[in-house]
């Protein structure tokens, strides 16, 4: 099977209907290694609620290569980097499996939001936080979750941007490349015209 066969297999997996709060789907219908992922926060966490995207891109040697992640969303997490998104998950780099799919990596991103490593941390500040000040870190992290990965506030930020006259698709495929930051979408908006 080649990759690309086997990519296409595996999004149909990954459908937002899928029941299972992780979905991936093609940035664009022609270019199947180039793909936005999404994961949802867990119940009693400080993520409950919130909505992250996340970049995939998927190498030519794939699926013996793992795919290439990182947050799009801005997250406050010990095992992800709280600027560049970055993520430190042993599955994504020498533990990889062929076996494993992106399906599987995205629900191991989403149960590294319930169980942090912060012995093995991707920011260090976030990780002291978790160890020192737990209730800091929570509430820190509930702040960014808010801020950032709240669907209602992502939905005003798109209604927002519709007013200045973009169609929807673009405004949604735009704000999700810039991790839900406005002004950048804005900015990246004018410059398609």
């Amino acid at each position: 099977m080649t990759s690309k066969t086997r990519i296409i297999k595996e999004l149909k997996e990954c459908s937002p209907t899928n029941g299972s709060g992780v979905h991936a789907e093609p940035n664009n219908s022609s270019d199947v290694f180039n793909l936005t992922g999404v994961i949802t926060g867990g119940t009693e966490t400080p993520y409950e609620g919130g909505v992250w995207y996340i970049e995939i891109k998927i190498p030519e040697g794939y699926p013996f290569e793992p795919p290439k992640m990182r947050f799009i969303t801005k997250i406050w997490h010990p095992n992800i980097s709280s600027v560049t998104g970055a993520i430190c998950l042993d599955i994504l780099k020498d533990q990889w499996s062929p076996a494993l799919t992106i399906k599987t990596a995205l629900l191991s991103l989403q149960a590294l939001l319930c169980a942090a490593e912060p012995d093995d941390p991707q920011d260090a500040v976030v990780a002291k936080m978790y160890k020192e000040d737990p209730d800091l870190f929570a509430k820190t992290a509930k702040e960014w979750t808010a801020k950032h990965a709240d669907p209602n506030v992502n939905e005003g930020k798109i209604r927002n941007l519709m007013e200045m006259g973009f169609e929807r698709e673009a405004v949604e495929k735009v704000l999700k490349e810039v991790g839900w930051e406005e002004d950048k979408a804005v900015e990246k908006l004018l410059g398609g015209m």
